[in-house]
């Protein structure tokens, strides 16, 4: 068994990195009391909490955080008609924190995750992790056995080439979970009891051309550079599909990053992830995905986008159009996806106009 860190007396870190040139993204529906295990490292940052579900019911945020808070009502206000491509009753709600945002860097994290602890015991600061890895290199381009060459006591290994040794800048820190693992509803029907303990202390680059099921709830990524393309879908309430969110954006965010030259890391940091959802909600939610993912996973292997989509925003343009030409024949659900990846877009450059001369 493992258990969550106990931060009682951990003091609250005076010079936090990027303490104001970052967000930390909340979706929730219920009061966020966890935040106060999180305080020695969470409370210098500004929060943006997302409220889903009844936006008349009050969420309770500990004392001393510096928040806002948008439940519905605010979405539809400040998206207008466009507020039809945030998902209802479904986490995807946390990409509207990621587009009111004006910080160059984001970490999103759900309300059931709690601090772990790393083998030594010693509780594990997530976000400090995170921010490591978003300000190094990422290796995309030549795989180095000993994972990620940048952090002490690494290096490239014999044979790597010092051609490649820059690497290119990581766009996106994607972090693990102690206890309860991520897992779909039919791994969690027959392993009803299975917990995570195992704490791999490596950080590795995944390979361009390689694509990766993306969890949301220990995410960090640099919104000036992958923003735009961190749309978690149109999912919940209304639709045919839910808890692919995520991994649409990881898939979207991958063929982006591998096009642009960006790079993406998993591995640590770990939070302890503190309680299963129902199976059987779970699988009701999933079942469409489960034989939709067998399509899509190989569409997106084989996606080109074109010399000329040089920016994140004409990527994911790109992207809708080729959705709704390859994937709208599996279901008519995805002629609405790719409609609403445009509207994201549509509504991410009213909020986050380009800066002008």
């Amino acid at each position: 068994m493992v258990d969550p860190a106990n931060t009682v007396g951990i003091p609250v870190n005076p010079t936090p990195l990027l303490k104001d040139e970052l967000d930390i993204v909340i979706p929730t529906i219920r009061n966020l009391d966890f935040l106060e295990m999180w305080r020695p490292f969470l409370q210098p940052y500004h929060l943006i909490i997302v409220q889903d579900g009844d936006p008349t019911k009050k969420i309770h945020v500990p004392e001393g955080y510096d928040y806002e808070l948008y439940n519905r009502n605010d979405i539809n206000r400040i998206l207008g008609p466009k507020a039809s491509c945030i998902s209802f009753k479904d986490s995807a709600c946390r990409c509207f924190g990621y587009m009111v945002s004006k910080k160059k860097y984001i970490f999103t994290i759900d309300d059931d995750c709690f601090v772990a602890k790393d083998p030594s015991g010693k509780a594990v600061n997530a976000l400090e992790q995170h921010i490591k890895n978003l300000l190094c290199p990422s290796t995309p381009l030549f795989f180095n056995t000993l994972y990620d060459p940048y952090r002490e006591g690494a290096d490239f290994v014999r044979g790597y080439p010092f051609s490649l040794r820059e690497g290119v800048t990581t766009a996106v820190s994607h972090g693990l979970w102690l206890n309860i693992p991520d897992y779909d509803a039919p791994t969690q029907l027959v392993k009803p009891k299975e917990r995570n303990t195992r704490y791999v202390d490596a950080v590795m680059t995944i390979p361009k051309g390689t694509l990766f099921p993306m969890c949301g709830m220990n995410l960090a990524f640099d919104r000036d550079l992958i923003g735009p393309a961190m749309y978690f879908g149109l999912m919940g309430d209304g639709q045919p599909i839910g808890r692919y969110d995520d991994m649409w954006a990881g898939w979207c965010i991958k063929v982006i990053c591998d096009h642009l030259g960006l790079g993406v890391k998993t591995g640590l940091p770990y939070i302890y992830h503190s309680k299963a959802s129902n199976p059987f909600v779970n699988l009701k939610k999933e079942y469409k995905g489960i034989f939709w993912q067998e399509d899509i996973i190989p569409f997106f292997q084989n996606v080109k986008l074109s010399k000329e989509a040089t920016t994140v925003q004409q990527c994911y343009i790109e992207l809708s159009k080729m959705v709704k030409e390859k994937l709208s024949s599996l279901d008519p659900y995805f002629d609405k996806l790719a409609d609403a990846m445009v509207t994201w877009i549509e509504a991410w450059d009213e909020l986050n106009p380009p800066a002008t001369a």
